[in-house]
């Protein structure tokens, strides 16, 4: 682009420069102190020759200026096109991307979904396994409470008769010792059976 215009720019310049030399090639003052001033015909047609060369360079400057104002509205034209690509390009690249995002949300709450669900599942499995264990417990608790219930109810009574047996060997016993003392040979068994 900046080639274009210092082109265009040096042929403005070389014409420029080219009709100076013409110009100057013939003199149009004469020098000072020349008796002849007037206007001949060759200094009309000097005039007439540098007013269409003027023309001339006026309708090249003015094609290339349009030239030059061609190529800057196709560039400009090919600049747009391209931004707008760019831009549409950029556009679909971030739609494209904001759909993966909105995948990775999708998948990101299905994940979560998936945790609440194991949750509930551990939160269900937490309260079943609370009910086994008071169940358990307290079939442990009333096994022992019903053993030692056993216990006393079984005991008790033989506990009763036990004391009772004993109250009336140590009657028999009182009464065999009194005896014993009447009686030698019984004396002498309950010797050697350890009672006296």
């Amino acid at each position: 682009m900046v080639e274009l215009i210092m082109k265009t720019l040096m042929m403005i310049f070389s014409l420029l420069f080219c009709m100076a030399i013409a110009v100057s090639s013939e003199p149009i003052l004469t020098v000072a102190g020349a008796t002849d001033s007037s206007f001949t015909q060759a200094d009309r047609d000097r005039i007439i020759r540098i007013e269409e060369g003027l023309k001339a360079t006026n309708q090249r400057l003015e094609d290339a200026i349009k030239a030059i104002n061609q190529r800057f509205d196709t560039t400009n034209q090919k600049i747009d096109d391209g931004l707008k690509a760019t831009n549409q390009r950029l556009e679909d690249a971030i739609k494209a991307i904001n759909q993966r995002f909105d995948a990775v949300n999708q998948r990101f709450d299905a994940i979560n979904q998936r945790f609440n669900d194991i949750n509930n599942r551990i939160d269900d499995l937490r309260g079943v396994m609370y009910i086994m264990i008071s169940v358990t417990v307290s079939g442990m608790i009333f096994i022992v409470g019903f053993a030692l219930w056993d216990r006393r109810t079984i005991l008790a009574p033989l506990a009763r008769t036990t004391k009772e047996v004993e109250a009336q060997t140590e009657k028999l016993t009182l009464a065999l010792k009194e005896k014993a003392d009447k009686d030698p040979d019984l004396k002498e068994a309950l010797r050697h059976a350890g009672l006296l």
